[in-house]
C-alpha cells in the first residue's frame, strides 16, 4: 500500500450540491400509476397474508415491497421476522381467595342505599380480634377454657346460688317473664370471665384497645354505647327493662375467686384501693411476669427471696457457732484477701515501678572490663560468588555450628537438589532464601578468635537487593569482597555487582577490605589467574580511592575449606605463604571507638524478645554508650522509651547492664508504643545533642552516573525515603575539594564530584557528616556526605 499523501483537490460548489441533491432525488421520487396499483394491490395480499395475528404500519409494509420488488411471499417472511403476533391476553383464574371475597361482596351490592354510622342492627357484623397473648389466669381462680380448680368451683357454686336467689326475687317484682333467662345468662358469662357481646368496635377505637380493657370496663362502656336503630319506637315496659339491666349490670361484682397465696406470692397481685376486693391486677413489680402485663420493680411480698436462703442461715449460724483458732484464721485470711483485693485495686499503668538506673560511668566500667576487641563486617560481591558457602564453611571449621547441623542440612539439600547449597543454609535460614537460592536480606552471625569478636553480616549480591547491601555495610567495621576466580566468572561480576560492591564501600566510609579471591579449587590454585585478578582489583580499588595498605588479597576454596581457617596444602598452593582468612580478619585493626559522643544508634530490626520483653530493638551503636534505665529518643517519630535490659555481644558480668559504640546490642525497651519503631530509625538522647528531623539538605557526592535534577531514593543505612534532586550546586574539585568556577551546572558527569542540594519527601534524622547513597531506576548514581542541613 502506498504512503504517499493525498493531496487536497478542490471540488466545484456546484458538484458538492448536485453530489447532495441526489439522495433527496431519490427520496422524493414519486411513483408511476402503474407502480402505485401494484403497491396498493400488494398490499391487499400481505394483509391477508399475516392475518388479524400481525400488527403491521402500511409505511413498513410498502418499504418491503418496494425492496423485494413487489414478492408476496419474501415480504410476508420479512414482516413476520421483523414483527412478534399480537397475541391475545389469557385471563387469569380466580384463586380461591378471590373467590370468596366476591362471594362475600355479592350481597353488599344490596346494601349501597345503607346510610353512613346508621347500619341496622340485622346487618351489624361483631368482630373478633385474636389477641397476640393468651389471657392471664391465677394460679389459684378460673380462666376461660381451663378446667377450673376445687376451690374455684366451690366459689362458683356458693356465688351462683346467691344468684339465683337474687334473680328468684327479681322475677317476682318484674313483669317481664324474660328476665331471669337473661340475668342467667350473663351470669353464666360472667362465671366463665368474658364480657357480652355487647357492641361492636366504634370509629376511633382500635380492635386491640378494646379487647385489652378490663372486663368491668367493657360491659359498662358496652351498655353504655350500644348502638340504637333509629326510628324505632318502644314501650314504656322495655324501657323499663332496659334500665333495670343496665343498673344492674353496674353494680354487679365478678363471680371469679380469688387467688391463692401462692399465686399471690409468686405473681405480686394487688387489689387496688377502692374496688372490690375480688378486682386483682398484677403488681408490676413481680417476680414472676404474667404475658401482657407490665413487670419493672420487685414487690414486697418477693422481697422475701432477696434475703438468704433457710439453708444460707443455718450455714451462718454454724460459721458462727465456731470458736477459737478457726475465727481468728478466718479473720486473718479475710484481712489479708480484703488488703490484696484493694492493692490490685489500686494498681495502674503510672504506677507501674519504672526501671532503676544504676548510674554507671560506663566509660570507666568498659576500659576496665578487659574486653576482647569487637568488629563487624559485611561480606559483599556478585552474586553466585559464592559469600554464604564461604561463611559457612568459616563458622563450621571454627566449630560454631556441630556437624550433626550440617548433616541435616545436607540431608535435605540432597531432597530438592541442590547438594553444594548445605553450607550456605548456614546464613541462608529462610524458606525463601533456600528455594531460590540466593540472599535476600542481610544475615548475622557472630564468632571468637584469639583477639576479637566478629559479627558476620552476609549481604546480598543481587542487584534487586542492593538496598540491602547498603544497610548492611552501614553496620560494618571493614569488608570482604568475595571474587569468583573461575574462568569468566570473574570479568561477568566485574561488569555486574563487583564494581557496584566496591564503589559503595568507598561511599559508605569503609576504607579497609579483604579480598577472598574464592573458587580457587576450580582452576587448580592456579597462581597465574590468582596474579591476574589482584593486579585488575587491586588497579580499581586505588582508582577508587581505596589505599593500598588497606587491601588484603587471600585465596582460598569454600567449598573444600583451604586456606580459610587451615592453610592451603603444599602441593596444591605451594606458592602462596600469606596468611589465612581468618588470621587476615585478625590482623584486621580495631576500628576507633567514639565513646565521648553523644549517643547515636541505628535500628536494624524491630521483634518481639519473648514474654517479658515485648518489645525489643537491636542495631549498631554508632557514637556514645547507654545503660540499663537510661531513657532514649527514637527519631523521627520523636517517642521516649526506657530501656529494661541490654543484650549486648561483649563478655563479663557487666555486659548486660550497659553497651559502647561498635556493639551491635540487643535492647529491651518499655514505656513506648510499637507503632512509633521501624526499621531505620536513629536512637539517641533526648537531653544530650538529641538528633533531629531534616527535609532539605546540601550534599558532596561523587557521582557514578550522570546526575540530574531529577527523582531519587536516598538511603542512609536501613532508611530510605523518596526525594528529588532540586539543584545542582557547584562542581568540586577532587584533590582539593574547593568548588569550582562554573556557575550554572546542569549536568554531573560520571566520576566527577558535586555540590547538590537535595530535598525529601518526608523528614529524616540526619546530621553533619552523615553519609548518603542517591538511587534512581535501581541504580546507584551518586553517594557522598552531608555538607549542610537547610531546612
Amino acid at each position: 500500500m502506498s504512503n504517499r499523501r493525498v493531496k487536497d483537490i478542490a471540488y466545484d460548489a456546484d458538484d458538492v450540491e448536485d453530489y447532495d441533491d441526489d439522495d433527496d432525488y431519490a427520496q422524493d421520487e414519486e411513483l408511476s400509476p402503474e407502480d402505485q396499483e401494484q403497491m396498493r394491490q400488494g398490499k391487499i395480499k400481505v394483509r391477508e397474508a399475516l392475518g388479524n395475528a400481525y400488527s403491521v404500519p402500511d409505511r413498513e409494509i410498502e418499504d418491503a415491497l418496494w425492496n423485494y420488488y413487489y414478492d408476496i411471499s419474501k415480504t410476508v417472511s420479512y414482516l413476520k421476522d421483523q414483527f412478534q403476533p399480537v397475541r391475545p391476553k389469557q385471563q387469569k383464574q380466580p384463586s380461591r381467595f378471590d373467590q370468596a371475597v366476591a362471594a362475600v361482596q355479592a350481597p353488599q351490592a344490596k346494601k349501597s342505599d345503607t346510610p353512613w354510622l346508621n347500619v341496622p342492627p340485622h346487618l351489624q357484623a361483631e368482630i373478633t380480634v385474636e389477641p397476640l397473648f393468651p389471657r392471664a389466669g391465677l394460679l389459684g381462680g378460673s380462666s376461660g377454657g381451663r378446667k377450673p380448680s376445687k376451690l374455684a368451683q366451690l366459689a362458683a357454686a356458693r356465688k351462683k346460688k346467691e344468684e339465683e336467689k337474687k334473680a328468684q326475687e327479681v322475677a317476682s317484682q318484674s313483669a317481664q317473664p324474660s328476665q331471669p333467662s337473661s340475668n342467667a345468662l350473663s351470669l353464666l358469662d360472667r362465671l366463665e370471665g368474658r364480657a357480652p357481646p355487647s357492641r361492636p368496635f366504634t370509629r376511633g377505637t382500635s380492635p386491640s384497645e378494646s379487647s385489652l380493657q378490663p372486663i368491668e370496663t367493657q360491659e359498662s362502656e358496652a351498655t353504655e354505647t350500644q348502638p340504637q336503630p333509629q326510628n324505632v319506637e318502644r314501650g314504656p315496659d322495655q324501657r323499663q327493662s332496659e334500665s333495670e339491666t343496665t343498673l344492674e349490670n353496674t353494680n354487679r361484682e365478678t363471680l371469679r375467686a380469688a387467688p391463692s397465696s401462692f399465686a399471690l406470692t409468686m405473681t405480686g397481685l394487688y387489689a387496688k384501693a377502692g374496688q372490690s376486693s375480688s378486682i386483682w391486677r398484677p403488681e408490676p413489680t413481680s417476680i414472676f411476669p404474667i404475658p401482657g402485663y407490665d413487670n419493672q420493680h420487685v414487690t414486697e411480698a418477693n422481697r422475701a427471696f432477696l434475703g438468704p436462703s433457710p439453708d444460707d442461715v443455718v450455714e451462718q449460724a454454724q460459721t458462727k457457732g465456731k470458736k477459737g483458732n478457726t475465727e481468728k484464721h478466718s479473720k486473718k485470711a479475710d484481712e489479708s484477701a480484703g488488703g490484696a483485693v484493694q492493692a490490685v485495686a489500686d494498681l495502674s499503668v503510672q504506677d507501674a515501678p519504672k526501671v532503676k538506673s544504676k548510674n554507671l560511668d560506663v566509660i570507666a566500667e568498659f576500659k576496665k572490663s578487659n574486653m576482647k576487641n569487637t568488629a563487624s563486617f559485611v561480606v559483599v560481591g556478585h552474586i553466585d560468588h559464592g559469600k554464604s558457602t564461604l561463611m559457612g564453611r568459616l563458622l563450621l571449621d571454627l566449630q560454631v555450628i556441630n556437624q550433626r547441623t550440617i548433616d541435616k542440612l545436607r540431608k535435605e539439600a540432597d531432597t530438592i537438589g541442590k547438594s553444594s547449597f548445605a553450607l550456605a543454609w548456614i546464613m541462608d535460614q529462610t524458606s525463601d532464601e533456600r528455594s531460590r537460592g540466593v540472599t535476600v536480606d542481610v544475615a548475622t552471625h557472630a564468632f571468637e578468635t584469639a583477639k576479637t569478636r566478629f559479627t558476620i553480616l552476609d549481604a546480598p549480591g543481587h542487584r534487586d537487593f542492593v538496598p540491602n547491601m547498603i544497610a548492611g555495610t552501614s553496620q560494618a567495621d571493614f569488608a570482604i569482597l568475595v571474587l569468583d576466580a573461575s574462568p569468566d566468572s570473574f570479568e561477568s561480576g566485574l561488569r555486574g555487582q563487583t564494581k557496584e560492591h566496591a564503589l559503595l564501600l568507598r561511599a559508605l566510609g569503609v576504607a579497609r577490605v579483604v579480598v577472598a579471591v574464592n573458587k580457587m579449587d576450580a582452576v587448580a590454585w592456579d597462581r597465574a589467574r590468582f596474579e591476574d585478578v589482584h593486579q585488575q582489583m587491586k588497579a580499581f580499588f586505588v582508582t577508587a580511592g581505596f589505599s593500598a595498605a588497606n587491601l588484603t588479597f587471600v585465596p582460598c576454596a569454600g567449598l573444600t575449606g583451604d586456606n580459610i581457617v587451615r592453610a592451603a596444602p603444599k602441593e596444591t598452593a605451594s606458592w602462596y605463604e600469606g596468611p589465612t582468612l581468618v588470621n587476615a580478619l585478625d590482623d584486621a585493626e580495631p576500628a576507633e571507638r567514639s565513646l565521648e559522643k553523644p549517643l547515636r544508634m541505628s535500628v536494624a530490626d524491630v521483634f518481639r524478645g519473648g514474654v517479658t520483653n515485648p518489645l525489643s530493638i537491636t542495631g549498631r551503636i554508632d557514637a556514645g554508650t547507654l545503660q540499663v534505665g537510661d531513657q532514649i529518643l527514637v527519631q523521627p517519630a520523636g517517642e521516649t522509651a526506657v530501656i529494661k535490659g541490654i543484650e549486648a555481644d561483649g563478655e563479663g558480668e557487666t555486659s548486660a547492664d550497659w553497651a559502647v559504640a561498635g556493639m551491635l546490642p540487643v535492647l529491651h525497651l518499655a514505656e513506648i508504643d510499637p507503632v512509633h519503631l521501624r526499621v531505620g530509625d536513629v536512637v539517641c538522647s533526648p537531653t544530650n545533642s538529641p538528633i533531629r528531623n531534616v527535609r532539605a539538605l546540601e550534599v558532596k557526592i561523587l557521582a557514578f552516573e550522570h546526575v540530574l535534577p531529577q527523582l531519587v531514593d536516598v538511603h542512609r543505612g536501613r532508611m530510605h525515603v523518596p526525594g528529588r534532586v532540586s539543584e545542582l550546586l557547584a562542581v568540586l574539585d577532587a584533590k582539593t575539594g574547593l568548588e569550582g568556577k562554573k556557575k550554572k551546572l546542569r549536568v554531573v558527569q560520571p566520576g566527577s564530584m558535586a555540590k547538590v542540594r537535595v530535598e525529601l519527601e518526608r523528614a529524616l534524622p540526619l546530621e553533619i557528616p552523615g553519609r548518603l547513597v542517591l538511587r534512581a531506576e535501581g541504580k546507584t548514581i551518586a553517594a557522598g556526605l552531608i555538607d549542610a542541613v537547610v531546612g
